[in-house]
C-alpha cells in the first residue's frame, strides 16, 4: 500500500471541481492517485517521494486553495 498524505482544500463544490482537482495532483511527480471529498474539502493523495509545495501549486493550478 502506498504512503498516504491528506489535504483540505477550500472552493470545491461540485463533480467539475473534483475532476479539476484530480487531473492537476495527478500530474505531480510520484503521485499515484487521488481522493476527493467534496463534502469535507480533504484531498487525499498516494505516492511516494511528492513534495506538498508541488501539490499546493497543482491545486492552485485546478483553481483552489490549500487550506492545511
Amino acid at each position: 500500500m502506498l504512503p498516504t498524505r491528506n489535504y483540505t482544500v477550500e472552493g470545491m463544490t461540485c463533480g467539475h471541481c473534483r475532476a479539476s482537482v484530480i487531473e492537476e495532483v495527478l500530474q505531480v511527480d510520484g503521485v499515484k492517485g487521488v481522493d476527493v471529498d467534496l463534502d469535507s474539502g480533504r484531498v487525499t493523495v498516494a505516492g511516494e517521494r511528492f513534495e506538498d509545495d508541488a501539490i499546493a501549486k497543482a491545486i492552485d493550478e485546478a483553481g483552489y486553495t490549500l487550506v492545511s
